[in-house]
């Protein structure tokens, strides 16, 4: 390119995308002179979703700004706990990151997912037409113009993300509502009608039942309850915090 030269600074949660080579503070780039701010970042590899606020020359900008020549450029962070106007605070989750969903319909979090991977385009409209925030670790995909809201998931470790979502996102939390294998809610469940889907020793050792209304999963305090129960209460301290 043969343009304006500016100088950049990332904050350092962005240097994941960037890589040593431009971390530094100041990092000169020389830009088309046509091309927007926006697309300047991507072109660096930081997906918008990630982006908070441009500050060029100490007064903040549009990703659609157009860099001139000397400009100094900061490029902050996404503010945390980051607020998504316009719809209720709803998930979408691409398809390596099951372990994350069923976690936070634990919650009683809204988030959709299928193990089969639609491809980036179908989850991308699906984004746009419910409305939900795109969760991925594809940077690819959360660059994707038609994508309503979506965020970077930043571990590879289910605790880690689920600790990421709930700090960044904040959501209501109103655990054992939600049917973790489909998304559905859960109502009490009376034990004669839900009987027939239990083995004989459920049938003994437990009177209390939930049932999800959309798929019919019969749930209840079992050997794994100590275990998603730790889970549940440090969600809940994570979100008090």
């Amino acid at each position: 390119m043969n343009g304006p030269e500016i100088a950049l600074t990332f904050a350092p949660e962005l240097h994941l995308f960037v890589g040593a080579g431009r971390a530094a503070a100041g990092t000169p780039l020389v830009t088309d002179g046509a091309s927007t701010l926006g697309h300047v970042v991507e072109s660096l590899g930081v997906p918008l979703t990630e982006v908070g606020r441009l500050v060029a020359e100490g007064t903040e900008v549009p990703v659609s700004h157009v860099p001139r020549e000397g400009e100094r450029i900061e490029v902050r962070a996404v503010e945390r706990p980051q607020r998504v106007p316009g719809a209720p605070l709803r998930f979408l989750l691409d398809v390596h990151l099951g372990t994350l969903a069923r976690r936070l319909r634990l919650l009683g979090v809204d988030a959709a997912y299928t193990n089969e991977d639609p491809g980036d385009a179908a989850l991308a409209a699906l984004s746009a037409k419910e409305r939900r925030v795109l969760l991925s670790r594809d940077r690819g995909l959360l660059q994707r113009r038609e994508i309503w809201a979506g965020a970077y998931v930043y571990s590879d470790r289910p605790d880690d993300q689920l600790r990421d979502v709930l700090s960044r996102f904040a959501p209501d939390l109103a655990p054992w509502t939600r049917c973790t294998a489909c998304n559905g809610r859960l109502t009490a469940a009376d034990k004669d009608a839900v009987q027939e889907q239990l083995q004989h020793g459920t049938q003994r050792t437990y009177d209390v039942f939930a049932q999800c209304t959309a798929c019919g999963r019969v749930y209840w305090r079992g050997a794994h309850h100590a275990r998603l129960e730790a889970i549940v209460e440090e969600a809940l301290r994570v979100g008090a915090e």
